[in-house]
């Protein structure tokens, strides 16, 4: 495996920046060499969406796959693909997260998103405006989550408002849980002003992601955000991992124990999947 194993420096502006703002970017984050070795492992867990045609889940892992205008499969996203990929599962807990991680939230992490995104061009993909704090449920498992979650997105492709990138609303963290409409799906829905302004946001304060290949964004899960339409003429992949205070949780994945990482189990754990102990067996939804 290509060079996991450089120490990431994790500066104070960094950490500044994303406790005031809600995010922020480390450039180069992953050297390009690397980032061709993740890029081949996630075409090969898109090749095994298209292959199942349909979704498809075993325990955590989830094939999210929709007919196109077509009737052709379209691999929307998957998540938990560390289960069986080794590129995957040594970047999910590769030092350099534990290094940016530790001034954050400590050096006892667990993990309860690690995901694919691809965003076909010209294909449904939007995400409409949303926080991730509404995901995480039921409440009373995830504590103190302004302070004690980080969620990351390393772009595999050049990650921009051409290409479906995302958007974000700086400082709209400080404001706690919004008032949004969660009767949409974010997910194949667009951004819509209605939606900032009913929640009493600014929609010309919004500001366009703009990452290179090997590029970490960073996000607190009350950041306000969303992404467009990919008008492109690539594939824009991302690789997302959401990151938690141990004490803080009772779900998860372990990730890092005192700032070392740790690989994942034989069996997995309990994380969004309710059903997991009940129909963990391989199955298409």
């Amino acid at each position: 495996m290509v060079g996991f194993e450089r120490p990431q420096p994790q500066g104070d502006d960094t950490v500044a920046q994303f406790r005031r703002d809600g995010y922020a970017v480390l450039r180069g984050f992953f050297t390009p060499d690397e980032v061709s070795e993740i890029g081949a492992a996630i075409d090969q867990v898109h090749a095994e969406g298209v292959a199942h045609g349909r979704s498809f889940r075993h325990g955590n892992l989830f094939y999210n796959v929709a007919p196109d205008d077509h009737g052709a499969p379209t691999v929307r996203m998957v998540q938990w693909p560390s289960y069986h990929q080794p590129v995957l599962e040594a970047v999910r807990r590769d030092p350099r997260f534990a290094t940016m991680l530790g001034p954050l939230i400590g050096g006892d992490v667990k993990q309860i998103i690690n995901q694919l995104h691809w965003k076909a061009p010209g294909a449904m993909g939007d995400f409409a405006w949303h926080q991730d704090s509404r995901f995480r449920k039921p409440d009373d498992c995830y504590r103190n989550l302004g302070t004690s979650y980080v969620q990351t997105g390393l772009a595999i492709d050049p990650h921009n408002p051409g290409s479906g990138g995302m958007r974000f609303i700086p400082r709209s963290h400080l404001q706690g849980d919004l008032d949004l409409d969660i009767d949409t799906e974010v997910l194949g829905n667009s951004m819509a002003d209605a939606v900032l302004l009913a929640a009493g946001l600014a929609p010309e304060e919004t500001i366009d992601l703009v990452l290179e290949p090997g590029d970490l964004a960073l996000w607190n899960p009350y950041l306000v955000h969303g992404s467009g339409t990919n008008r492109s003429d690539h594939q824009r992949r991302l690789y997302i991992n959401g990151y938690v205070r141990a004490e803080d949780c009772d779900r998860g994945e372990w990730a890092f124990r005192g700032g070392q990482p740790v690989p994942l189990g034989a069996e997995p754990v309990l994380v969004h999947y309710e059903q997991l102990f009940e129909r963990g067996e391989p199955h298409y939804v």
